[in-house]
Order: structure tokens, then sequence, then C-alpha cells
């Protein structure tokens, strides 16, 4: 029986052997998860999306494996899935209420671990989606982690820095009961930064009665931050293109969608591996200079405007035009969904790699693979963030720190690790990268939970 099958019996409860047990009626159950290909999701919300994407992923890595039916519900069902209010006290005096959200999608494997994201749209279908990535990313890259996700349905940007700190501290205070060093360990995400985290280490530590930096990773250095993990995320973008690109990196062209905390950073990265950055984009546009981008320059003209648009040293274009551009690699760096089956088919770059959080549809999975186009998958090329999140908890817990250099070499022997193993897997088992990623990951979370056995 597939994932689709206990979705439609689900969705139809008096048909075949009967209802399904309460526990299993989580909220993304009423998404049917196809066996081949996903039907068009135009309809359903980002959110929906991205859960079913990562729920056909798992059914295809367990078919694969050959798992039973029992262990692929065990492995779709996320472990506790909260969701809380979380009330705002603006600065005029009004309250508003917002929903914050903290999924631990799987925890055999050790304590949860997944950032905290604030944005509008979030929802528990999107949070549950990104937690059951994250339990996959770890396992991949061999860290003792399981998944987990938050968020909270809230803008950054139309808040002031108290009613940003209030919303923080009480979520915090919120989730408090399920989150800890050896718990659930949050981290920076979409709309939060080491100033966030900072927040919840305090909030964390007023209520606990002493400091525990290990709470949260991305810290300040301050408080127990570790060198290097700002712009891990994209570092491990960098290692993972340079290994997936065939020949010398030398003047290969590269665009990245979402000039953001991710994207900047490694467009940065790449351009000093010798590429030459020909586009980039963010929600306010997208810009385009083919004897290739100062990077630094705009980055400068980014933290100086508010956003990429009207930069004086290159060309405008359109958001859809950046990931349709004739180029070596595309790294889509924002949000999910941006290469859909509307568009995959017109995208030109020779290799994708994620820097964001599911990005590619399984619809436009298949286009792409189709046309040649190698994609590097998210919970492995994103990785960089979580390894050294992890390398920041252990320094936390031994009362250690490590210098830059070591920190940096740990990232980039288990990126390339990671990179080896998936693509002898893709090789031997004639897949995707993406599919030999989730066998490796899904794999191991598999076999953590026959070797624990069920209690009681």
């Amino acid at each position: 029986m597939t994932l689709r099958d206990y979705a439609d019996h689900n969705n139809n409860p008096g048909q075949g052997n009967g209802a399904l047990p309460a526990v299993w009626r989580t909220p993304f159950m009423s998404i049917t998860v196809p066996s081949t290909t996903p039907a068009t999701t135009s309809l359903l919300s980002p959110g929906r999306q991205a859960l079913d994407s990562a729920l056909f992923q798992l059914d295809q890595a367990a078919d694969r494996l050959g798992l039973d039916d029992g262990l692929r519900t065990m492995l779709a069902t996320p472990r506790r899935s909260l969701t809380v209010a979380v009330p705002v006290r603006r600065e005029d005096g009004r309250m508003d209420v917002v929903q914050g959200f903290r999924v631990q999608h799987n925890i055999t494997r050790g304590p949860a671990k997944g950032g905290i994201r604030f944005h509008p749209s979030t929802d528990i279908h999107e949070v549950t989606a990104l937690a059951m990535w994250m339990t996959w990313k770890c396992a991949l890259v061999g860290i003792p982690y399981g998944g987990a996700k938050g968020g909270v349905a809230v803008d950054p940007a139309s808040l002031t820095t108290r009613e940003l700190e209030r919303v923080t501290r009480r979520y915090v205070n919120e989730i408090l009961p399920i989150i800890g060093p050896e718990r659930d360990i949050p981290a920076p995400d979409v709309g939060t930064d080491e100033q966030t985290m900072a927040w919840i280490m305090d909030t964390y530590s007023v209520n606990a009665g002493y400091s525990v930096p290990g709470v949260v990773t991305g810290k300040p250095m301050t408080l127990g931050g570790s060198l290097g993990r700002a712009g891990s995320t994209s570092r491990g973008v960098q290692i993972a293109a340079l290994k997936a690109l065939p020949g010398s990196p030398e003047g290969r062209t590269v665009a990245v969608q979402g000039f953001g905390k991710v994207g900047a950073p490694a467009a940065r990265y790449l351009a000093d591996a010798g590429c030459r950055v020909v586009a980039v984009s963010d929600v306010t546009g997208a810009v385009v200079n083919t004897s290739g981008l100062d990077v630094d320059d705009l980055r400068a003209w980014v933290a100086e405007t508010g956003g990429v648009y009207g930069y004086r040293r290159a060309d405008a274009l359109t958001h859809a035009e950046l990931l349709e551009l004739d180029v070596d690699i595309l790294v889509p760096a924002a949000l999910e969904g941006v290469i859909n089956e509307e568009n995959a088919s017109r995208v030109r770059a020779r290799l994708v790699v994620e820097g964001a959080n599911g990005p590619t549809t399984p619809e436009a999975d298949r286009i792409l693979a189709d046309a040649g186009v190698t994609v590097v998958p998210d919970i492995l090329a994103n990785a960089g963030g979580v390894i050294v999140s992890y390398l920041e908890w252990v320094q936390n817990l031994q009362a250690h720190s490590w210098s830059a250099a070591e920190v940096d070499m740990k990232l980039r022997d288990l990126m390339e690790q990671s990179y080896d193993a998936v693509a002898e897997t893709a090789a031997s088992q004639g897949v995707t990268l993406r599919q030999a990623a989730h066998l490796i990951g899904v794999g191991r979370v598999a076999e953590a939970h026959r070797l624990r056995g069920l209690y009681p």
C-alpha cells in the first residue's frame, strides 16, 4: 500500500477496511499522493504543494526500499505537531493574534532539529513538509538528529523591533514544553536571524533559571554561536555545486534566484571559486549583466536600498526570465515550488543546485531529468546549515569552541562525503540524485526504527 492509498482511504473512510485510527488523521492526509507523478497542484496552497512533494518523494523511496505499510505510515506521520496562538501587542496598543507552529517529524535518531521561519504564508502543511525534509537531511549527512520545523504566520517586515521581540518570546513560551538542548533545537530560517535566536535562548534560559546556550543554534558569537555558522548553508551550496559541476568552475555562468540570506553568500562563494554570477533576483525584482555582476557592490546596493531593483550596473528582467536564462548553474535559494510543471521545460541551466527547501516540484523533477538537467537536491545541497548547527551544538555541550578553519574543514568533509555517497547510489541504482539522497536518508531512518523496535 502506498501513501496515496492511505490518503485516499482517509478521504473515503467508509470504503475498504474502515477508517484510519485517529492518530493517523494528520493534516496532510487530505492530500492525495500519487504513486507515479502528482496531479496538477496549481490549486493547492504553497504549503500543501510542498507537503504533496515531500510525501511523493517518501513514497518513491519507500517503494524502492520495500518498506512495509506500518513503517511507511510511521515515517509519513509527524511525531508531534503543535499549533499555538501568538498574541501580538502592537505599539499603538492594538492586539493581533497570529498562528505559530512547531512540528517534530521524527526523533528516532536523536533530538529534533530545524529552523523557525517568520513568513505570512507559513502554515502547518509547509512546516510539516520542511520537518520531514529535515529528517532525511540529517540522516543523509550522518548527524544524530531528527527533523523538526517551526513557523509563525507573520510578516516580520511589518513589525517594529519591539513587536518582533514580543512575538518571538511569546511563541517560544508557547512551544517551551517541547524544545530543549536534548529535545528539539531551533535555528534561524526565512525571516529570522541570530537576534531571533538570542531572544529564544534568553526566554528559555529565564524559564530554566540558568543559561542554556545549547537550546538554539545560529546564535551570536558572544552567546555561544559558532564561527562559520552564518554562511554555512551557502558554503554547502558552493561545495555541492563544485562537486556536481563537470570540469573547472572558471568562467561558468550562474543565476541565483533569491539574493538573500542563502543566495547572496552563495553567489559570493561561487564567484570566489571562479564562476561568473550573471543574474540574481529577490522580492523587489531581478537584474542581469552577462559580463558578470560585482557581487560585493550589489550586496552594498541591497543594504542601502533594500533590494536588487534598480541596480545601476545591470539590466532589469522578470523573475520568470531569470529562471529560464541560459546559464551553467541555477541556484533557487528562496521558497518552495518556484520550478514547476509550467516552467520546467524552459529551464536552460545544465545544473540546478537547490539552496532553498523544496524549490522543485516532482512534476518539474521529471521534466528536468528527461531534459538531461542535473538537480542537486535540497536535502543535500543546503545541508551545510544543519551541519554547522550540529557543530555549534556540540561546542555548546562541551563548553568548547573550534576555529573557523576547523569548522570549515568539518563542513567540507561531511558535504563531500555525503555528495559522493549520493552520486554513487544514483549511478548504481540508475536514479536521480534526489532519489538517491532520499534512498539513503529514508533508509537510515527506517533502519533506526527497526533497530530500536516499537514500545510497548
